[in-house]
């Protein structure tokens, strides 16, 4: 590793939380200590795609500076070269650029957050930033992620499920099930997506029927929970094996709930840092936090939601997002700014809690116990 870290910052996506890569990116390169770090952009396009350009020593100017689109942009295996160039000062055969020291993943959704782009960074034996390939699959499947808080014991809003095939063929029996189960209001969702792509609220069958039919359009498995009168409360956790959890903060959506457009585009959802609690229930809802992205196994960063009913304060955990926003209206870096930690410390302990996981993993044996 040279005097400065090279931290390729891979981002886009085969997704459809694409644009939000793009977002989270810009922040997140405006926001590096260029005197300590090199940066090296790959954009992967909405096709899959990999692109580059060179190495970037200030922030770009704009969110569309991040594409790459041009044919003068290096592209997918020569792209890819620098990862693979190998570390401390690995250089990449055909091109003699040195290669990256740590990967930040910045990519949202399928194929960047569900632990399918973790498992290649594992393979290629480089250090990444964030969830290891487990806990992100586990983060990112809603159905998978509820039934291993069911086991942890945490409290859940009742919830139902099903698959395209399954909806299919007996679709009158899955909306009788989630009438009796759940009633209306209910809230639809795909089960592998976030940024609340694809979620709906239904508040009769042939909004249930639609808003499924919708949910469809992003995932093979839907997921159908009830609703909760309640307030949204989140925390963000930070660490490896030993974590710790921000102060919590509240978001007051701007539509009828905290939907994509609330999220991303009218910037008009208010933030409360720290929420307005008890003192028990902010210790409570912290300690939640780190036991559910413990029960995933996370590592890096998570950011945790919950719900606390208005009518009891009764807390449900809802989700773990991990690899949360970095955007200018983002909780996870707002959160911590709260707590102690600004942008800048934020993205080296990243970095660091990156580094030093990938050299407690170079301890394991992977030679069966035989002796070379």
């Amino acid at each position: 590793m040279g005097s400065r870290i090279r931290v390729g910052l891979v981002y886009g996506g085969k997704s459809g939380e694409h644009e939000v890569s793009l977002q989270t990116a810009f922040a997140v390169m405006g926001e590096f200590d260029y005197s300590k770090y090199e940066i090296k952009p790959f954009y992967i396009t909405k096709q899959g795609e990999w692109k580059t350009g060179n190495v970037l020593h200030s922030r770009p100017g704009s969110v569309e500076e991040l594409r790459y689109d041009t044919s003068e942009a290096k592209q997918t295996g020569f792209a890819l070269a620098p990862l693979f160039a190998g570390l401390n000062g690995g250089v990449a055969s055909d091109s003699q650029e040195p290669g990256i020291d740590v990967v930040f993943p910045l990519l949202h959704g399928t194929f960047g957050e569900d632990g399918t782009i973790q498992g290649l960074f594992e393979m290629a034996n480089i250090p990444y930033v964030g969830a290891g390939v487990l806990a992100s699959a586990v983060g990112m499947d809603k159905i998978m992620m509820k039934k291993v808080f069911a086991q942890e014991g945490l409290p859940q809003c009742v919830f139902r499920y099903f698959n395209r095939t399954q909806w299919e063929k007996d679709a009158s029996f899955f909306i009788m099930e989630c009438e009796v189960a759940l009633g209306y209001p209910c809230f639809i969702k795909p089960a592998n997506l976030g940024s609340s792509v694809g979620v709906s609220k239904a508040k009769n069958r042939e909004e249930l029927i639609a808003a499924v039919n919708y949910a469809f359009r992003f995932d093979r498995k839907v997921i159908v929970e009830e609703f909760v009168d309640a307030r949204e409360i989140e925390v963000s956790v930070l660490g490896n094996d030993e974590a710790k959890a921000s102060v919590p903060g509240e978001i007051a959506p701007s539509n009828e709930f905290y939907d994509y457009k609330a999220k991303y585009i009218d910037g008009k959802s208010t933030m409360q840092i720290p929420a307005r609690l008890p003192d028990e229930t902010t210790d409570t809802v912290r300690e939640m936090a780190v036991r559910a992205f413990q029960a995933i196994d996370g590592s890096g960063l998570s950011r945790v939601d919950f719900f606390l009913r208005k009518s009891d304060n009764q807390l449900f955990i809802n989700e773990v997002n991990t690899l949360p926003g970095f955007t200018p209206f983002s909780m996870y870096p707002l959160m911590w700014k709260e707590t102690g930690i600004p942008y800048k410390e934020l993205l080296n302990t990243l970095i660091n809690l990156a580094l030093s996981r990938h050299a407690e993993k170079q301890r394991i044996d992977y030679t069966g116990g035989s002796a070379e």
